[in-house]
């Protein structure tokens, strides 16, 4: 038979025992409940957190779970048609044609003066003169020659020799030599203004 102190021991200790998970319940049921700040929106009424709410499935992306902005007009695109008067003069708007007027003035006289001295007359050296001319002063103006200096010097040279020689003789002979010799200068100009 056991002894009325060991039993009232046992007892004790099973009911220590015993009492100990519900002690540890009661104390986690017994804490705060943490819980992030509700905010309402327009979407979400606003219902107490400690309610069960019913669950629903809401189709929206989540970037579009803001509210949209009211009354605001998409933007577009603005054009508008600006006339300006264009007050440049003629030769400023055609420099070109600036160009070969001032060539045939100067190659006119050049030919001119080239036809007195050679005797083969005035005015024949000054129609050649003022064609070679025209001819120099839009090479001289023109775009694609300007990204070509040294061939646009070549050919300034190669066309003024053409209007001397053609002007100066009537020996076809001599207008091609006066051609190469104009070319030749031309290209050593061209050379020693360009290349460094």
């Amino acid at each position: 038979m056991i002894p009325s102190r060991i039993f009232a021991f046992l007892l004790a200790m099973g009911c220590t025992l015993q009492t100990m998970p519900v002690m540890a319940q009661s104390t986690m049921l017994t804490g705060v409940i943490d819980q992030p700040a509700y905010v309402p929106t327009a979407y979400a009424p606003v219902r107490s957190p400690y309610v069960p709410g019913v669950p629903h499935y809401d189709p929206r992306p989540v970037t579009m779970l803001q509210p949209p902005v009211v009354n605001q007009a998409p933007p577009r695109t603005v054009v508008r048609t600006v006339y300006v008067r264009d007050r440049r003069t003629y030769w400023q708007r055609h420099p070109m044609i600036k160009s070969a007027t001032i060539g045939a003035g100067v190659g006119a006289g050049a030919g001119a003066l080239t036809g007195l001295v050679t005797g083969r007359g005035v005015v024949r050296g000054a129609a050649i003169g003022a064609g070679t001319g025209a001819g120099v002063g839009i090479v001289r103006s023109s775009r694609i020659m300007r990204r070509h200096p040294i061939v646009r010097d070549v050919a300034t040279g190669a066309l003024v020799g053409l209007g001397l020689g053609w002007a100066g003789s009537r020996r076809h002979g001599r207008i091609w030599q006066a051609t190469g010799v104009g070319a030749a200068i031309g290209l050593g100009v061209g050379l020693f203004k360009n290349l460094r």
